[in-house]
C-alpha cells in the first residue's frame, strides 16, 4: 500500500491545482463578460450621445443657413429702401432717413457677424465633443483588446485548449482500484 500513497497524493494535488485553475478561469471569464457588457453599454451610450450631437450640429448648421437667408433678405430689403431713399433725395427728400437706413444696415451686418461667430463657435464645440467621444470609444476598444489578450495568455499558460471555449473537457475519473 505504500507505493500507491504518493501517487494518490500527487493525483490529489494535481486535481486541487486543476480545480484552482478552473475557478480562476471561471472568475476571469465572468470578469470578461462583465467588462464586455460594461464596454457595450458605454459604447452604446457614447454612440447615442454622438448621434445626438451630430443631430444638434446638423440643426445648428440648418439654423445658420436659415439665418444667412434671413439676413440676406433683410439686406436686400434695406438696399431696396436705401435705393428708394436715394431717389427721394434726388427729389429733395430728407437725407436723415438715408443715414438712418445706412446705420440700420451696418448694425444688421454687425449683428449678423456676431451671430455667425457664435454659431461657428458652437459648431466647433460640438465637433470637438464628438472627436473626444470617438477617442474615448477607441480607448475602450483598445482596453477590451488588451483584456482579451491577457485572458488568452492566462488560458494558454494554464494549458487551456481554446480561448473562451465554454465546453471544458472533463477530466477522466480516476479508477479507485489504482
Amino acid at each position: 500500500m505504500a507505493p500507491s500513497v504518493p501517487r494518490t497524493h500527487a493525483a490529489a494535488t494535481l486535481r486541487m491545482k486543476q480545480i484552482a485553475l478552473d475557478n480562476q478561469s471561471r472568475r476571469l471569464r465572468a470578469k470578461l463578460a462583465t467588462e464586455r457588457r460594461e464596454s457595450a453599454a458605454t459604447k452604446e451610450g457614447l454612440e447615442t450621445k454622438v448621434s445626438s450631437l451630430e443631430r444638434d450640429l446638423q440643426i445648428q448648421r440648418c439654423n445658420n443657413h436659415s439665418l444667412r437667408n434671413t439676413v440676406t433678405l433683410y439686406h436686400k430689403d434695406i438696399d431696396r429702401r436705401i435705393s428708394q431713399l436715394v431717389e427721394a433725395k434726388k427729389e429733395h427728400k430728407s437725407t436723415q432717413k438715408i443715414e438712418r437706413m445706412k446705420t440700420k444696415k451696418q448694425q444688421a451686418r454687425e449683428s449678423h457677424m456676431e451671430c455667425h461667430q457664435k454659431l461657428q463657435a458652437r459648431i466647433q464645440e460640438a465637433e470637438d465633443m464628438i472627436q473626444e467621444q470617438h477617442l474615448i470609444i477607441e480607448a475602450l476598444v483598445e482596453e477590451k483588446v488588451s483584456l482579451l489578450q491577457t485572458i488568452q495568455g492566462l488560458q494558454e499558460n494554464n494549458g487551456a485548449s481554446a480561448p473562451f471555449n465554454d465546453e471544458w473537457e472533463e477530466e477522466p475519473k480516476e479508477n479507485p482500484k489504482e
